[in-house]
């Protein structure tokens, strides 16, 4: 399960996954609330781990969409809720060390029915809340 420059986290499944996806695939790396399994037919696994890490990760070897508008986009706060969203600004850190982080804030509900059309889940054990991030996939030119 170990190569060179492959970030461990990264599951031989998500790794196959991130390669089958096309340009304008989407994938979601999904906290531990989101009801990743009843929204997807391509449920992978990554228990034990949080979504930074893994966004990290797998931003080490997936291309974001440069061609759309806004190829990043997170579960926006229903309105009213007072929760905090500090791990937002976790992931525009590290969506900077490779794209300007474009992002979209969808609704709730928006997001669920995108989330439906979407390539893939990963279902993490991410506590923080409004931690839901959907990544569109770009083209590698060279």
């Amino acid at each position: 399960m170990m190569l060179k420059g492959i970030p461990t986290i990264l599951s031989p499944e998500l790794l196959k996954v991130l390669m089958e996806m096309g340009h304008g695939d989407e994938i979601i790396l999904a906290d531990g609330n989101f009801p990743a399994a009843s929204h997807t037919n391509r449920l992978l696994r990554c228990d034990g781990h949080g979504v930074p890490e893994l966004l990290k990760a797998v931003l080490s070897l997936y291309p974001l969409d440069t061609y759309g508008e806004q190829p990043v986009a997170l579960m926006a706060v229903v309105p009213g809720d007072p929760v905090e969203t500090p791990i937002w600004h976790e992931y525009e850190e590290i969506i900077r060390e490779h794209a300007t982080p474009a992002i979209a804030y969808v609704e709730r509900f928006a997001f669920y029915e995108r989330a439906k059309k979407a390539y893939a889940i990963v279902a993490t054990s991410e506590k923080a809340l409004y931690a839901n991030i959907i990544l569109r996939k770009g083209v590698i030119s060279q």
